[in-house]
């Protein structure tokens, strides 16, 4: 599973949705002018990193579930 490409992938977009909402929640605690000038900005970000994590891992299973 490790060496599979997809699965890499898959683990990458994660991570990267991670980070988007970390930054996120960071910059929301601090309270700062730039968490209100960039706060929907890095929600459309997180929110089109998930949709592209969920299609892969969907694709990952049906790839798997077929034998592919």
């Amino acid at each position: 599973m490790g060496q599979d490409p997809l699965f890499i992938l898959i683990a990458l977009v994660c991570l990267a949705v991670v980070a988007v909402l970390m930054l996120g929640l960071g910059g929301f605690a601090k309270g700062s002018g730039w968490a209100q000038k960039n706060s929907n900005k890095l929600m459309r970000y997180r929110i089109g990193a998930q949709f592209v994590a969920v299609l892969l891992i969907m694709l990952y299973v049906l790839l798997r579930n077929n034998g592919g």
